[in-house]
């Protein structure tokens, strides 16, 4: 099958960085999937695993975290699925990624596909969906659907990334909550109040301040998607007396959680992959949402968050994606299709 891999990590500008090769059609175990990938998107968590560092990779390592595709074959185990389901998933971290002709997934963390949707607006979802379902259901403990009155507050920096493009829909959408996001140019603003977001700061500027200007002197959530060691003490300031703050980026330095002492604040840290990393007895949760996330793209609630589509999948088309995705001035998703 066709694949693009890597064996050394490098620059995304080296041209052996991501490379196009032919591997073997993996058989699938007891509770696996085999899906024949139609499209992939591109996340962040692509470039950290590519990023250059020591070692060299005995055979071709795939990446890439968020596939749709059709299933072409099922394990002995298998329940909730077979062959000829569209399905979309954003996969495991610890085993060979989508960027392939064909992936093995185990069937508890994949969703059926929005009915409503192609495989390329399909392929932008499952990664970031996951990631916000979960960082505001799950470790923000967010009422769905909402029972606290009033109406509570959420702050959302990095607003116009992959996540943020999903947190403000569920949060807007399903959550009823005030909905502040952070974005730093006028295609970024523009782009969250069209999510749903009821007010935008910019990040490069002093959030609190923003925050108390536009009547908000605290917020009852947090959710840091980019840079927490730059957004901490912000996100500390802001957050109200017994509130949490959720991050999915991982620190570089010590942060300051002394700064939470006085309020009885909590910080949470999201890890989508957690569940299949450490094989979790409720890992058919990430089967679950996927599959309430089809229902409300195909209600009409939430939208998919494509912004470009790209064809082939292959290592060119890839190394392109994954600069762009480097250069952090992304908005919504880059997808590619077809092998």
């Amino acid at each position: 099958m066709k694949a693009v891999a890597l064996t050394r990590y490098l620059p995304i500008d080296h041209p052996q960085s991501l490379v196009d090769t032919e591997l073997p059609v993996p058989r699938p175990g007891p509770r696996d999937l085999l899906v024949a990938v139609r499209a992939v998107a591109v996340n962040p968590v692509d470039t950290k695993v590519r990023a250059p560092k020591d070692g060299v990779e005995a055979a071709p390592r795939v990446l890439g975290w968020d596939a749709a595709g059709v299933v072409e074959a099922v394990g002995a185990e298998v329940a909730l699925f077979r062959p000829g389901d569209r399905v979309y998933y954003a996969g495991d971290i610890t085993r060979p990624g989508s960027n392939s002709e064909y992936q093995l997934v185990d069937e508890r963390i994949v969703g059926h596909m929005p009915a409503s949707l192609g495989f390329e607006q399909a392929a932008a979802l499952p990664l970031t969906a996951i990631t916000a379902w979960e960082a505001l259901f799950e470790r923000l403990k967010v009422a769905a659907p909402p029972r606290a009155l009033p109406r509570k507050s959420i702050l959302i920096i990095g607003g116009a990334g992959g996540v943020g493009s999903i947190a403000i829909q569920l949060a807007a959408k399903v959550a009823g909550l005030t909905v502040i996001a952070t974005a730093s140019r006028p295609a970024s603003a523009k782009w969250v109040r069209e999510l749903g977001a009821h007010h935008v700061v910019d990040h490069f500027g002093d959030i609190p301040l923003q925050l108390r200007e536009a009547g908000f002197p605290t917020v009852d959530h947090v959710l840091v998607l980019n840079d927490t060691d730059r957004h901490f003490r912000a996100a500390a300031e802001a957050i109200a007396p017994q509130g949490t703050i959720c991050t999915v980026v991982e620190n570089r330095g010590p942060l300051d959680i002394g700064l939470l002492k006085s309020k009885s604040a909590a910080l949470a840290w999201e890890m989508m992959f957690a569940r299949s990393m450490y094989q979790t007895e409720d890992m058919i949760e990430q089967h679950r949402l996927l599959e309430e996330i089809a229902r409300l793209v195909d209600s009409g609630i939430v939208r998919t968050t494509v912004t470009r589509v790209m064809a082939p999948i292959s290592a060119a088309n890839l190394r392109e994606a994954h600069a762009l995705v480097e250069g952090g001035s992304t908005i919504g998703k880059i997808v590619l299709k077809d092998f």
